[in-house]
Order: structure tokens, then C-alpha cells, then sequence
């Protein structure tokens, strides 16, 4: 029996324990740098495992388990929820107002620890460290942040490569790798452009901020479709304008919001000079009194998986699962910070997706060309992953992976 059989061999013992957990973070989800509770449950569990558990970041968590010589692994879960108010029908559905794990990271954690379960009753299977990282507040793109300024790279032993997956709205049972680009770059940004007020009825005694954001507006679109190659991804969506409070009073500014997703590091740079360049032009050409106000935040990395990890991984997912369970994904235009991790370190990193949604449904949307209609999305508030089979694949893939590096086959920390 090779390491991976041995270290799952247990996984039925297992489902039933995290199926009551998983059930139970949903129902008490918590948002982001607020998760007490949850990180005590974590911290809790690991500590039951034998792994050596410590706070960093705040609310997020990290267990050490040293197993000898072999390298050394990274598997890391986003803990936060979002808020949302849930509208699932589920039977453990949010109890908290306002607030629902609307992005599986309930399902992330439960899946990370019942993994740790199963390599610290194993340990006779494999050989390294493997340390189980839980981060808060992915969804503000602040965990990961606060978790390198907590000194996360000085208190950890040197990973070798680190892995980070997502439930998506998939069918439930597949693993989507690839190689690159698997999650776009993310971020947001506020805009105040200044006019000058004056009464509804004397526009001529105004710089209309209004109309001076409507011309910016219009504008940017051709920031994709004119200044971007045909064949490279951006997308630029102006998502709030906002300004003025009454009918009759031409307001003294203008607030806009953007968010900008790209693949490209240096394509990502370029969109961002094009919107500044654009609005500057407006508000000159607009007459306006004083230079725009840029505020960038909600800054999400590019997540670009190296290609010998992920060939690796994608290599033990394919000898371990059914010949249809594991393919090809295509980059996700969704971001998130799971990278500023083993970027910090200065490692290798490989990022999957696991489906969620029954595989009939699934696959009656796709035939029926209704996936965008039929199947809850994340964010949704009618976001509900299947645990089963969800739960015990996402489980499965995070030992897998582990053991590519940690297992007979790899305990020597080289790349495949």
C-alpha cells in the first residue's frame, strides 16, 4: 500500500466529524479579522492532532507538525465570511444576520483540519514538516497581510512549496489545475473628481462634477476595448458613482468606484496609468479647480501557479482520482491573497479548484447552455456546496498534494 493509500485509508472514519463541523462554521460564520470563535475551534482541533499551534495575524492560525527529515509543506485554508444574508433554505443555515459564508471557507477550513487529522495519525507514511496555515480576512484582502506583518516568515520553519485551493461552482468531484495565471490580479479603486457647487439653476456658475464623471465614465471603456490587445485579459468596471444629495444643488464632487482585474503584472500597471491618465485629462478638460484624488485598496495579487508544482500535483491527482475527475481549468477572473503567502517566503506555489455542484444539475445547466442562471455562484446568497461528494474531495486533495512532496515518492523536497 503506497503513502497515499495509507494515509487515507481512515478518510470514511473522518467524514462524519467534518460534516458536523462544517455544518457547524456555516452556521456561525464570522467576517473577516473577527473570527474568534472560529480560530478557537481551529486552534482546538490542531492542538488535538499534536500539531504545535500558534495565533498569528490576529484571528489566523497555524499548526506545525515536524515528522522528520523530507520537506517541508504549506497547506493553507481562508477562515472569513462574508456579508451576505443567506437565502439557502439550508437546514444549517447562517444563524448570524447579515452575515454567511457565501464563498466556502468553512468548507476550506474543515477540509484543511480533517486532512491534518489524517496525516498526524499517519506519520509512519510520510516524512517532512507539514504546517497547516488558517488565514483570516481573505475576502478584504487583509489576512494574508496581517499575517506577514505578524512576522509569519521569522516564526515558521521555511516551507519548500506551499498549496491553496477553492470550492467554485463546478461539478462537485472535479479538480481544476493548471499551470500560470488560475486566479486573476484584483484591484479596487476610488476615484473623487472636484467641481465647483452651485445652485440646479445656474449651471453656469458650476464645474458640474456630474457631468464631469459621466465624460470619465464613457471614457474608460476604451481602456479595454481600444487600448487593450486583442487576445490579453482586462476588465475595467466602474461599480458606484455617486455624488449630490438633492435635485436642485449641482454638488462640488464626484466620487467614483472601480475595480480592475488583469493577468498580467505589467498589463495590470498600464490599465492603472490609462485610468489615471483619462480621468486627469477629463477634469482639465472640464475646467476643474483642483487635481482628482486616487485611492487604491482591496489589493489583490496575481495567483499564477509555478508549473512544476502544479505539474506535480496535477500528476498524484490524476494517479489518485477517476481518469474524468481532474482537468484543465481556465483562469478564474476571482482573486484573492492566498499568494502574498509564499511570496513572503520567496516559494512555489500551486492553487486548485474543487467542485460543488451535483454533478446531474451540472450537467443538465451546461446541456441546457444555463450554468450563469442555474447554478449559485459565489457570493450568492443562495450559495449551498454539495458536502457530499465536495467535502471528502477537497479533503483528499489536500493530502494528495502533501504527500507528492512529503510521501515515499517525494521526501527528498525536489520539484517533479
Amino acid at each position: 500500500m503506497g503513502s497515499t493509500d495509507t494515509v487515507l485509508a481512515g478518510i470514511g472514519q473522518e467524514l462524519d466529524w467534518q460534516q458536523e463541523l462544517y455544518e457547524d462554521l456555516h452556521r456561525h460564520p464570522e467576517l473577516g479579522l473577527e473570527e474568534h470563535r472560529t480560530a478557537g475551534i481551529v486552534e482546538d482541533r490542531l492542538e488535538e492532532f499534536g500539531f504545535d499551534v500558534q495565533r498569528i495575524g490576529g484571528t489566523g492560525v497555524v499548526g506545525v507538525l515536524s515528522n522528520g527529515d523530507g520537506a517541508t509543506v504549506l497547506a493553507r485554508a481562508d477562515i472569513d465570511a462574508l456579508p451576505v444574508t443567506e437565502d439557502t433554505g439550508l437546514e444549517y443555515a447562517s444563524t448570524v444576520d447579515g452575515v454567511m459564508h457565501a464563498c466556502a471557507h468553512d468548507m476550506h477550513a474543515t477540509a484543511l483540519l480533517g486532512a491534518a487529522k489524517l496525516l498526524a495519525a499517519s506519520q509512519d507514511a510520510w516524512s517532512g514538516t507539514y504546517i497547516a496555515l488558517f488565514q483570516p480576512s481573505e475576502e478584504n484582502a487583509a489576512g494574508a497581510e496581517a499575517m506577514v506583518a505578524d512576522g509569519l516568515v521569522d516564526k515558521l520553519p521555511r516551507p519548500d512549496v506551499a498549496f491553496g485551493q477553492h470550492v467554485m461552482p463546478a461539478e462537485a468531484g472535479r479538480v481544476g489545475t493548471t499551470a500560470g495565471p488560475i486566479l486573476s490580479a484584483g484591484d479596487s479603486l476610488k476615484i473623487t473628481v472636484h467641481g465647483r457647487g452651485a445652485h440646479g439653476s445656474m449651471p453656469h456658475n458650476s464645474v458640474d462634477p456630474v457631468v464631469l464623471a459621466a465624460s470619465i465614465v464613457l471614457k474608460l471603456q476604451t481602456v479595454v476595448s481600444r487600448e487593450t490587445m486583442p487576445g490579453q485579459f482586462a476588465v475595467v468596471t466602474v461599480g458606484a458613482s455617486n455624488a449630490g444629495a438633492t435635485a436642485n444643488v449641482i454638488p462640488d464632487r464626484a466620487e467614483l468606484r472601480l475595480n480592475i482585474r488583469t493577468y498580467d503584472p505589467a498589463l495590470r500597471k498600464r490599465v492603472m496609468r490609462s485610468i489615471e491618465r483619462i480621468v486627469r485629462g477629463e477634469c482639465d478638460a472640464s475646467g476643474s479647480p483642483r487635481e482628482p484624488d486616487f485611492e487604491y485598496y482591496d489589493q489583490f495579487p496575481l495567483t499564477s501557479n509555478d508549473a512544476n508544482v502544479n505539474q506535480r500535483v496535477t500528476d498524484a491527482f490524476t494517479a489518485h482520482f477517476d481518469d474524468d475527475q481532474v482537468y484543465t481549468t481556465d483562469p478564474a477572473t476571482a482573486s484573492e491573497d492566498f499568494s502574498t503567502i509564499p511570496d513572503a517566503f520567496g516559494i512555489p506555489y500551486a492553487y486548485w479548484t474543487v467542485g460543488c455542484v451535483p454533478a446531474e444539475t451540472y450537467r443538465r445547466a451546461v446541456e441546457n447552455d444555463t450554468v450563469s442562471s442555474d447554478i449559485p455562484a459565489n457570493h450568492s446568497p443562495f450559495f449551498a456546496p454539495a458536502i457530499d461528494p465536495t467535502l471528502e474531495t477537497a479533503t483528499r486533495t489536500q493530502v494528495v498534494a502533501a504527500l507528492a512532496y512529503l510521501g515515499a515518492e517525494g521526501v527528498d523536497g525536489t520539484e517533479g
